[in-house]
């Protein structure tokens, strides 16, 4: 044993995985070369950064590559490449460290369907420890880039718990993976097997591949080895750009579509973007980089982080690839820079109308891309001013039109309906004769908002609320002031009459004879309330319900951001009455009532509630209303 091997322990968690790695993965075992490939080109991608950034050759030493072979006497597969390689602190942080693995993420989101859990592999990060699931025994060896001294680090480990790591002699970076084949797999150890699972799922890897020629001296290349993106559009099939999503995003599920584009005139540059079909788990994650990556001449530079896509597109993932852009380009050269802000106006739009098109042309697509993204692309509303009516148009709301709301958050469509709400083109399409804005009622569920006593009138009338309970939805409607030149109104903050639902003079002459005869009643009211109600007045918008708290002004965009967070009251709550309501006329009979404060406030607490918000004093909430049980057993 040499001086310097030291024995270490995996995490818990690394334990957990290499066991079922070894005896549960085995639906889809040809993962493995798959995962140590992609692991080889992200190393050698690394490298051209670094040395790019320092103005060298990282073809200087010879050709960037990834070699695979095995021995059949050995029982070995190797997987080596020529990339940046590790130190051996960055063995040990890199190879068993749950930070870096997403082992507790990957474990977390297993099912138990085997054939899909083995698909969450490359997704986590866990790649490498796929190499179990047909090797007894792994052996890395591995040099970083940079060092002076030909010393390198030897990784070894039986997946049993353990690892050693040892000083080793490399005279050239990268890193070698050796797999001590289990008896059972050694069917793996075949030209034509191993090659084919090559093309199966990195044929579109633009570093070459290289095997040991067939019958001959030398290698061979064994993948197409040219970047998918530079390809003719006629000479690549759907499962070509499916494979290669796949590769790019670590989500092993086909994209809902993607759009391929070469754009030419002052400045040229190369799009291949996707649309997943589900969200990955770092969506709300704003601080991560994004998934489309930047190249320049078909070398990779950098992950995006928000200047070549606005954040509300973060879940496209793709290329980007420029021919007007310095090889050593940075984060901070990209900053307004003309080539970037008509490459991020460009894939923008070219999104937005892949979006677009899938909403009108395969509305099934478009129901799982919203139900997975719609509360992210809302945020474009806020955001992009350039595209807000583009934006707006593709969203999608619940509403009382609809005979079972579909909502965002708490509910999606059937499969195959194609449906997920309505959009603002069809609310404008409905509108009632003489209807003058786009009603909304913001909600903290869909039950809330479909059950909120503001909305009785509305129905009463037959005129459609959309049912907002995604927490952007406070800041769209904060931005997206009118749509179609048709203003956006809250259903709860303002007057039934100024919402235009009470159209005839009959109506508006009952309602000025009910202000006459409660206006003893709602003048106590609102003293019992004083400092808590702005005001009590009566409402034209309740059919069913005893009261309900609207705002007295309009939401303006500070109360709308803290509602949000913590939805609540509005910054001036004014209480309604319904002057139809049995328990009102009651009071209205009874003004001298004793107990009146009391009713006062439980009519309050009780329209907090119907609000979604909470109730300041519970305690004394509960008493009150034991209280006044009690009296009217005792008056029965």
């Amino acid at each position: 044993m040499a001086q310097d091997q030291e024995k270490f322990s995996f995490h818990a968690e690394v334990v957990q995985l290499l066991d079922l790695m070894i005896n549960s993965l085995y639906s889809n075992k040809e993962i493995f070369l798959r995962e140590l490939i992609s692991n080889a080109s992200d190393a050698i991608d690394r490298l051209r950064i670094e040395l790019l950034s320092s103005a060298e050759d990282p073809s200087a030493d010879g050709p960037l590559q990834i070699r695979v072979s095995y021995d059949s006497d050995a029982k070995t597969i190797t997987v080596a490449d020529n990339g940046i390689g590790m130190s051996r602190a960055e063995v040990v942080e890199n190879i068993g460290t749950i930070a870096k693995s997403g082992t507790r993420e990957f474990l977390a989101a297993l099912t138990g369907d085997k054939r899909k859990d083995a698909t969450l592999i490359g997704q986590f990060g866990v790649g490498f420890y796929s190499s179990f699931i047909v090797a007894e025994r792994v052996e890395l060896t591995t040099r970083r880039a940079g060092l002076a001294a030909a010393e390198g680090v030897r990784w070894t480990s039986d997946g049993r718990g353990e690892y050693t790591l040892e000083t080793t002699e490399r005279p050239a970076r990268g890193t070698t993976v050796v797999l001590h084949l289990r008896d059972a797999e050694q069917d793996l150890l075949n030209r034509q097997r191993l090659r084919s699972i090559i093309t199966k799922y990195s044929d579109h890897i633009s570093l070459p591949i290289v095997m040991p020629a067939d019958g001959e001296a030398g290698d061979e290349t064994v993948n197409q080895a040219a970047a998918l993106w530079t390809r003719p559009k006629n000479e690549i099939s759907d499962p070509d750009y499916a494979e290669f999503c796949r590769h790019i995003s670590g989500d092993y599920a086909d994209p809902l579509g993607w759009v391929h584009a070469r754009i030419e005139g002052t400045y040229e540059f190369t799009l291949l973007l996707f649309i997943p079909s589900r969200a990955p788990c770092d969506l709300w994650l704003l601080g991560s980089l994004r998934g489309v990556r930047l190249h320049v001449r078909r070398i990779f530079i950098l992950e995006d982080s928000g200047q070549l896509l606005p954040r509300y597109l973060r879940f496209v993932r793709g290329v980007i690839d420029s021919a007007d852009l310095p090889l050593n380009v940075s984060r901070e050269l990209l900053q307004g820079s003309r080539v970037v802000e008509r490459i991020r106006s460009s894939a923008t739009k070219k999104v937005l109308g892949l979006l677009k098109d899938m909403a009108e042309k395969e509305p099934d697509k478009y129901a799982t891309f919203w139900a997975e993204f719609g509360a992210v692309l809302k945020e474009g509303i806020v955001e992009d001013f350039g595209n807000r009516e583009q934006v707006a148009r593709l969203a999608r709301f619940a509403s009382t039109a609809t005979e079972r709301p579909r909502g965002l958050s708490d509910a999606r469509a059937p499969a195959g309906t194609g449906q997920v709400g309505v959009t603002l083109d069809d609310y404008l399409g409905r509108m009632k004769p003489g209807q003058e804005a786009i009603y909304y009622l913001l909600a903290p569920t869909q039950a809330a908002a479909a059950s909120s006593p503001h909305l009785e009138a509305f129905r009463a009338k037959g005129v459609e609320a959309l049912l907002l309970t995604d927490p952007v939805d406070h800041w769209v409607v904060g931005s997206l002031r009118e749509f179609g030149g048709t203003k956006l109104v809250s259903a709860a903050s303002a007057d039934a009459t100024q919402l235009g639902l009470l159209a005839d003079e009959t109506e508006k002459a009952a309602a000025d004879q009910a202000n006459a005869e409660f206006a003893a009643l709602l003048a106590k009211l609102k003293e019992a309330l004083g400092g808590t109600a702005h005001d009590v007045r009566l409402s034209s918008r309740l059919t069913t319900s005893p009261a309900c708290i609207v705002a007295g002004g309009p939401e303006f965009d500070i109360n709308l951001l803290r509602r949000a967070a913590d939805p609540g009251l509005p910054s001036q709550p004014v209480l309604e009455i319904n002057p139809n309501h049995p328990l009102a006329q009651r009071l209205n009979r009874h003004t001298d009532d004793p107990r009146l404060a009391d009713w006062a406030h439980v009519l309050w607490g009780q329209a907090v509630l119907t609000l979604g918000a909470r109730i300041e004093n519970p305690a004394d909430f509960v008493a009150r209303l034991n209280d006044l049980l009690s009296a009217l057993a005792t008056d029965d």
